[in-house]
């Protein structure tokens, strides 16, 4: 199976995170880029900042690879102001999919009018700009009951608010990559959790992000039913190499 049509490459780095310079972050970028372009991955994933110079990239390459970009990552604590913000800057620098942190905090708080109000508002200025939207749960934060009702939650928001054609276009994603677990506890995709996204969020599609490490495990994946795996090891993967990238 060819699965590079499934893959999001992605890094999320910033250069403070990664131990080296700005200069040296922005390189990395770069070669992300023009791997993805090189091996016809899906999309490639950067942060908000990187969007532009990625556009540009593609853009002069004539390539067909997609850019995504994460929104109030990767907490997803901000106000709805602030991630609507930061959306409308992708949106002008060349975002094809926004990949919005969920509130999950908030959520498991109980304030699930805070967290409806900014997946619908959210939602509909990705709609509305014909952009792809992803709603990233962290299932790791969340045990097995929240993460049913997450999921849930996020698709009766969108059959509720939105028609049937854009149900393709926003997915449930289950991970940033970078929450920390204790006792190295899994901090992205299962396959327990996502069996439950698919079950809860049906219709929308789902992303597997977090944790998946090798061509069999991403198979497994699709085989699932995922739609799209985020991973900053999809050259390896899509080889049939194990990745040792961290997220």
């Amino acid at each position: 199976m060819n699965i590079r049509q499934y893959l999001d490459s992605t890094y999320l780095k910033r250069a403070i995170q990664a131990g080296i310079t700005e200069k040296e972050n922005i390189k990395i970028v770069q070669g992300f880029v023009r791997e993805a372009i090189d091996e016809q991955f899906k999309l490639v994933m950067v942060r908000p900042e990187m969007v532009a110079m990625a556009k540009k990239m593609i853009t002069d390459a004539k390539s067909q690879v997609d850019i995504g970009t994460v929104i109030d990552f990767p907490e997803g604590r901000s106000t709805v102001e602030i991630k609507l913000d930061e959306a409308f800057k992708a949106i002008q620098d060349g975002a094809d999919d926004l990949d919005f942190v969920c509130n999950y905090e908030a959520f498991r708080n109980g304030q699930v009018d805070l967290v409806k109000e900014e997946i619908l508002k959210c939602t509909l200025l990705g709609l509305k700009h014909h952009k792809v939207v992803k709603w990233i749960i962290e299932v790791a934060a969340l045990n097995n009951q929240q993460i049913i009702q997450l999921s849930a939650l996020i698709k009766n928001v969108v059959m509720t608010n939105f028609k049937e054609e854009n149900y393709a276009t926003v997915f449930v994603k289950s991970s940033t990559g970078f929450y920390k677990t204790e006792n190295n506890l899994p901090n992205g995709a299962t396959v327990p959790a996502i069996i439950m996204m698919l079950e809860n969020a049906s219709p929308l599609p789902i992303k597997a992000a977090g944790g998946v490490r090798t061509y069999e495990e991403a198979v497994e994946m699709i085989q699932l039913g995922v739609k799209r795996i985020g991973t900053s090891g999809a050259k390896a993967i899509a080889d049939g190499a194990v990745s040792n990238s961290d997220y």
